[in-house]
């Protein structure tokens, strides 16, 4: 009984206490990085929604939609190669493995949003074809290096920097 007990709040705590709905600003929730200027820049979004936890850097999801066409973003927007991380299932609006798949089929187009946003930690955003937007973490190569406990080497950022 006491292990049930347990592992009932195991999972309650990792799907459920520690995320946090965010709240929109309205204004620049999403962001891609242009290919001109190399910084962050606003894009035109509504219906956003988007949750996050302290407990790790890397569990920040959002949705949105959009009325920017792949063909303008491709032109103003640097690119990015990544996949979806999962998301709990409560949050019904993303789906990793749909968004995946629309990554593959290439109706999903992921462009970086910020780099660097945590310590080895990027933020990136998909957007389909019918303006469906999402936005999660995903760690860079200094992240990559750094959490498995390769030598991070001069390249990456100092991680006091992020403090």
């Amino acid at each position: 009984m006491v292990a049930l007990l347990a592992g009932a709040v195991m999972y309650y705590l990792q799907i459920y206490a520690f995320y946090d709905e965010v709240a929109g600003s309205g204004t620049d929730d999403v962001q891609l990085v242009s290919l001109a200027s190399g910084e962050p820049e606003p894009i035109l979004y509504a219906a956003f929604q988007a949750i996050d936890a302290e407990s790790s850097p890397i569990r920040y999801r959002a949705c949105f939609t959009t009325t920017m066409s792949h063909a303008m973003l491709t032109e103003t927007y640097e690119m990015y190669d990544s996949t979806p991380r999962v998301a709990p299932g409560w949050f019904d609006c993303f789906d990793a493995e749909a968004i995946g798949a629309e990554i593959d089929a290439g109706t999903a187009l992921v462009f970086l949003s910020q780099k660097n946003i945590a310590y080895g930690v990027d933020r990136v955003v998909a957007i389909t074809a019918d303006g469906r937007g999402y936005v999660w973490h995903d760690l860079n190569e200094c992240g990559d290096k750094a959490y498995d406990g390769t030598v991070v080497g001069e390249e990456c950022p100092a991680r006091e920097d992020f403090n």
